[in-house]
């Protein structure tokens, strides 16, 4: 399936409710909703199984038809749904390093923070955690399926690890000469992906404070030693 064309300022939702031909844009927006609230129940009450339209929209209590007047197809649901989530997480996270006292705290927070909204199986005080966790699969298939798409979703988190980048070179606690081109995407990957080490590698979960704090020993100091 092709990559469905979108404005690079507009989210998914926004482009299902400008999809209505109902001049009641509240009643769109609402009606939207509703599709996205149905689908993100059913994926946090049955982890790792298929979703389907009809699941959706009989969960809605809207028709098809409704369906198919505000979404292209599924992907693009699961889009909006990721970019709420995605959304979320990045304000989350950014409230939460404004309390710690220097720009290397903050970078070390957001990586334990994102490690802890991302690890599966375990309550989190984090709002947006289950939505994270509840689209981890599906993420893994947009991104295989619409790379670019999805690679927007993730904006938000991306320009607030960049930003914490940026703060953190100009106080001079990280190397200025890496390029940061890529390295917000590497990085963020990495957290996201290592939440299922255990499943990967066989390694039991331990801590999750200690596991996070592992990995961001990794991404400070790599794996070399100094000569």
């Amino acid at each position: 399936m092709g990559e469905t064309s979108r404005s690079d300022t507009g989210s998914w939702r926004e482009l299902a409710v400008a999809r209505s031909l109902d001049p009641a844009r509240l009643r769109a927006e609402r009606r939207v909703q509703r599709f996205l609230d149905a689908a993100m129940e059913l994926l946090s009450s049955n982890p790792g199984n298929e979703l389907t339209v009809q699941e959706v929209v009989a969960r809605s209590g809207q028709s098809l038809r409704s369906f198919y007047q505000y979404f292209a197809g599924k992907h693009e649901l699961l889009l909006a749904l990721l970019e709420e989530a995605v959304r979320t997480t990045a304000e989350e996270l950014r409230a939460a390093g404004e309390g710690e006292p220097d720009t290397f705290a903050r970078l070390h927070r957001f990586v334990v923070d994102y490690y802890e909204v991302c690890r599966p199986g375990e309550a989190s005080a984090w709002s947006s955690a289950a939505s994270i966790q509840a689209m981890g699969e599906f993420a893994q298939q947009l991104f295989t399926e619409h790379p670019r798409e999805a690679a927007r979703a993730f904006v938000p988190l991306v320009q607030l690890f960049d930003d914490l980048l940026d703060d953190a070179v100009a106080a001079g606690v990280i190397r200025a000469e890496i390029s940061r081109d890529r390295l917000a995407g590497v990085v963020l990957q990495a957290i996201m992906f290592n939440t299922f080490t255990a499943i990967i590698s066989g390694i039991p979960w331990g801590s999750g404070s200690a596991d996070a704090d592992g990995l961001w020993d990794l991404l400070i100091h790599g794996i070399g030693t100094t000569p």
